[in-house]
């Protein structure tokens, strides 16, 4: 391995354990930290250019995922997942809840069972 390319997987390294670091989940913090450290000592060994460039381009795309999920989500991807959101928000069974006409604006009531 070439001395720049070293450097620049020992500096992906590290970015990668910083990013780590910064879980406040303890469970999370240490499982990304005993992955990351177990991956990059299982291809310590590697030497075919094209192989390490793979896990280069693998080790990337896991710190891109890392910092995605440390980061604040905004309020349009807020919304995004309310709005795609698989189960409703109350039940709508028409025998728990019923439409009451009387009411301003025709709230959703609960039935008196």
């Amino acid at each position: 391995m070439a001395a720049s390319s070293r450097e620049h997987v020992l500096s992906l390294y590290r970015l990668l354990l910083k990013e780590s670091k910064k879980f406040p989940s303890y469970n999370y913090r240490t499982y990304a930290l005993r992955r990351v450290r177990d991956a990059f000592r299982e291809n310590r060994t590697v030497e075919d250019p094209k192989v390490v460039e793979e896990l280069l381009n693998k080790a990337r795309d896991s710190l891109a995922l890392i910092q995605r999920q440390l980061r604040p989500p905004t309020l349009v991807e807020e919304q995004e997942r309310w709005r795609t959101r698989t189960r409703p928000l109350w039940p709508l069974d028409s025998s728990v809840w019923h439409l009451d006409h009387n009411a301003p604006c025709s709230l959703i009531i609960p039935s008196v069972i």
